[in-house]
């Protein structure tokens, strides 16, 4: 029998949610969403009717989630290591040491396989992207954490999902990494519907099969699921992991649910195909939305750690884990990034070591090298321990990075032919990482 939830009251008007609250309703809202879609996955609509009826809860005994959480969980913790020097070579990296050892693979997507393969051979970033499925959701899946770190930046959060996908993706499997990465990071900091989904499309070729398939999606989410469902499904083609299709399907539903947590997870679940992926990233989506508070208590209730199914690695693991790593209080700050190129000034001498006598100023090209500032606050991390990388970290930052940002207006569409999003995305300079 389908269980059912009731939702908890939704915020106030007016009242604040929270960063964390924001950050643990989207990587719960992603869990919550894989366990839910993960029965229905690779379904018919009619399918499901003829099995659940309307599926409105869990349908399975023991709910668990998919390989979808546990890459989730892997993608994050990598990020909360490396923070926004992350490197293809970082990515790499963990590959190795975190999968490509030890990964049983149960359930594993045809990206991962391919890039599993490629990896073993020998092959680096981005060579051990080129496979046969290098346009599937695998990244799309994993993407939410890069939202959830670079809350309020969706050029940023673009950016980074495109650095973590180039081990396993290239073309519309990078733009649907990088329109759910974009479009958790306009959630973060409290834009509405609209503005999220401008902020996904902001990011990706506007021509790109993936901003075609969501903008059809939205343009029809208000005559509900089995509209968006029939204006992106590809009839006829038997794999159901098209990033550009699975993606739009995922905005579809947090569309036509108008950012409701419950609503646009179970119109995700309802619509099948890649069930689980598209549940996990509108449930991220919407958890960003509307915080943690909005998640029915039965649902988030039954998400415990990951059992490493698919990687043994991430088994143990809770998503709520990863979102406290987000959000650690910071130590003594270091220098604002504006001074980052600037030298800091000179420590004072130990009181061990200081002259009876009045000291002297110490000429300048003698003073000594001040000592490392502290991390910066985004990038410290302390528990649960990681897996160790040492070997891979790089020796020095990559150099800056121009990166896009997003300006939004209200009441213009983004598509015109399709009257898709009230709203329209500039992209200008967010600066430099």
């Amino acid at each position: 029998m389908a269980s059912t939830a009731c939702t908890p009251p939704h915020p106030a008007p007016g009242e604040l949610i929270g960063p964390r609250s924001r950050a643990r309703g989207a990587l719960l809202g992603l869990a919550v969403g894989d366990a839910l879609g993960a029965p229905a996955e690779n379904l018919k609509p009619s399918e499901i009717r003829a099995r659940w009826g309307r599926i409105t809860g869990f349908v399975a005994d023991r709910p668990q989630g998919t390989d979808d959480t546990e890459y989730a969980l892997f993608s994050g913790l990598l990020l909360a290591r490396h923070g926004s020097a992350l490197t293809p070579a970082h990515a790499e990296a963990a590959w190795h040491e975190w999968i490509t050892e030890r990964a049983t693979f149960r359930g594993a997507g045809f990206s991962e396989r391919g890039t599993l393969e490629n990896l073993r051979r020998g092959l680096a970033a981005p060579i051990s992207a080129q496979h046969r499925h290098a346009w599937s959701d695998g990244l799309a899946m994993r993407a939410a954490p890069f939202g959830v770190f670079a809350a309020g930046r969706p050029g940023e959060a673009a950016r980074l999902v495109a650095i973590d996908g180039s081990v396993s993706h290239e073309g519309e499997g990078i733009y649907g990494g990088q329109a759910v990465a974009a479009g958790v990071a306009a959630a973060m900091a409290g834009a509405p519907v609209p503005v999220v989904i401008a902020a996904a499309l902001a990011v990706i070729p506007d021509d790109s099969w993936t901003a075609r398939s969501l903008r059809r999606a939205v343009a029809v989410a208000h005559r509900g699921e089995r509209a968006v469902r029939s204006a992106v499904v590809i009839g006829g083609y038997p794999w159901t992991d098209l990033a550009p299709e699975a993606v739009a399907l995922a905005f579809g539903a947090y569309a036509t649910a108008d950012g409701d947590f419950r609503e646009a997870v179970l119109t995700a679940v309802n619509m099948g195909r890649d069930a689980d992926t598209t549940a996990a990233v509108a449930g991220a989506l919407s958890g960003a939305t509307q915080g943690l508070s909005a998640i029915p208590a039965a649902w988030a209730d039954a998400i415990g750690p990951a059992r490493g199914r698919c990687l043994p690695s991430m088994g143990g693991r809770h998503v709520l884990e990863l979102a406290d790593l987000f959000l650690q209080p910071p130590e003594p700050p270091g220098p604002a990034p504006a001074a980052l190129d600037t030298p800091p000034p000179p420590q004072p001498t130990p009181a061990a070591l200081r002259p009876t006598a009045a000291p002297q100023p110490t000429p300048a090209a003698l003073r000594p090298t001040a000592p490392p500032q502290p991390t910066p606050a985004a990038l410290q991390t302390t528990a649960p321990p990681l897996p160790a990388l040492a070997a891979h970290r790089p020796t020095a930052v990559p150099a800056p990075v121009p990166l896009p940002v997003l300006t939004v207006e209200a009441g213009t569409a983004v598509d015109g032919g399709m009257g898709a999003v009230g709203c329209a995305a500039r992209v200008g300079t967010e600066g430099t990482a």
